[in-house]
């Protein structure tokens, strides 16, 4: 796999839910996921059972409200549409607050919110508890095609690598006095994306090659076998299997 390497959404820790092998965790993640995709969105109570899931995963994980609230602003785009949906659907309207909107539209906005807010959370939840490397680690474990995996783990090693050849090139082109005020200057900026583009691809060919004198025939050697026990498994199990719940609850109940 090659060296680890940390990202920002990693929170290190020794709780239940970082000790959960990894292809468990995702496993649950998209079981969960599912299970609030398919909830009826007029099920209000369902996705406050939802969020009470995820509260107790934070909770049993010490991963902080805060820690999460900061990482939520990644679904901003989302939020803005759903606020703009009650007004710009069509249909019969409703009062909202003192405004006039559309009902079928402020449904779907509260759809779009409460099903994307939790995904995300419970995406961020994952990231927090389970470093990027074992994540890979566990998409091999479940299966997923071998050079889609390798592509990944090359994406993690080299990222920073690429990052800090960007970071040079500017230095050096502001180094001779370069300033990108204003689109003149994209000319200059398109050349730097070609160069960094064409020393990548030259970096790319080096490794492939050093790879083929060490013996690499397409595959590449696990050097951590990540298994799961039946307790792991059930324990994993718990947010699906009661997420699974609530929501056939909220299908045959009603509200």
């Amino acid at each position: 796999m090659g060296a680890g390497h940390a990202h920002n959404l990693y929170r290190a820790g020794d709780s239940p839910v970082h000790r959960l092998p990894p292809h468990c965790k995702l496993v649950a993640v998209v079981l969960f996921v599912l299970a609030v995709v398919a909830t009826p969105r007029e099920r209000f109570w369902a996705f406050g059972v939802y969020a009470l899931l995820l509260a107790a995963v934070a909770a049993v994980g010490r991963v902080p409200l805060g820690y999460v609230l900061r990482r939520v602003v990644v679904e901003i785009p989302f939020v803005v549409f759903a606020f703009a949906l009650p007004f710009l659907a069509t249909g019969p309207k409703t009062e909202f607050l003192g405004l006039t909107v559309s009902h079928s539209g402020l449904l779907g906005a509260w759809n779009i919110l409460a099903k994307g807010t939790l995904g995300v959370v419970a995406s961020i939840l994952l990231a927090a508890t389970t470093p990027l490397r074992d994540l890979l680690l566990g998409m091999e474990r479940l299966r997923m095609p071998q050079l889609l995996v390798q592509i990944m783990q090359f994406m993690l090693r080299y990222a920073d690598v690429i990052t800090g050849e960007m970071g040079r090139m500017r230095v050096a082109r502001e180094s001779r006095g370069f300033r990108a005020r204003d689109v003149r200057q994209l000319p200059v900026v398109a050349k730097s994306a070609g160069a960094l583009f064409i020393r990548s691809y030259e970096r790319g060919e080096r490794v492939h090659l050093a790879m083929l004198s060490r013996g690499y025939t397409g595959t590449m050697p696990v050097l951590l076998d990540v298994r799961a026990s039946r307790a792991q498994w059930g324990a994993a199990a718990l947010l699906p299997s009661a997420a699974a719940l609530a929501c056939a609850v909220a299908w045959f109940a009603g509200g």
